[in-house]
């Protein structure tokens, strides 16, 4: 595995760590805003995660598919960050410090508007990331050294594609709110 590809799960496992010292610290130690701090760190992961892609690139490395991710990954990071963070606050509060309400089981029209939503940041985070690849494309400006990125834009292409399919679907077949059972 190369140097990006060892980057990208180190900032991914250290993505997941701040988060879960920076709820442990808000929740648990009651420390609000060291905890913010913590949970502010995680775009600072995505610059370490841009620079060590950017800087093999500009010392002539053939881009690879871990360098193609790492473009990936940054603009998931950017455009579904918070909401990540938010999701996981939530479940933290309510699983761990037994505070809040429950999480939203969504069913129904609501299910498909919220996944809907859920589409549009994908095409976002895909128009982002396909303007970092496309960018790196033409800055590299070598066909046989920018393969892989061009091959993961075409992929990602497609799974955008299967991804608008399925929140359409949910509007034709909205998802049955499960049954509750008594205990």
């Amino acid at each position: 595995m190369n140097t990006v590809a060892w980057a990208i799960v180190t900032v991914e496992i250290l993505f997941w760590v701040v988060i879960i010292a920076g709820l442990t610290i808000r929740y648990i130690f009651k420390h609000p805003k060291l905890g913010l701090f913590f949970l502010a760190l995680t775009p600072v992961l995505d610059l370490i995660l841009l620079v060590i892609a950017g800087t093999d690139l500009s010392r002539g490395a053939t881009a690879t598919t871990a360098h193609a991710i790492a473009a990936v990954y940054i603009s998931v990071s950017i455009v579904f960050g918070k909401s990540m963070i938010r999701w996981a606050d939530e479940r933290f509060r309510y699983y761990v410090t037994k505070q809040g309400t429950p999480p939203l089981k969504r069913s129904g029209m609501d299910h498909a508007r919220h996944y809907f939503r859920s589409w549009l940041l994908h095409l976002l985070s895909f128009l982002l990331g396909a303007g970092i690849l496309y960018g790196l494309i033409r800055w590299i400006d070598e066909p046989i050294r920018t393969e892989a990125l061009q091959g993961v834009l075409s992929i990602w292409t497609i799974v955008v594609g299967i991804d608008l399919l399925i929140a359409g679907s949910y509007f034709l077949w909205p998802r049955k709110e499960k049954a509750k059972t008594s205990a």
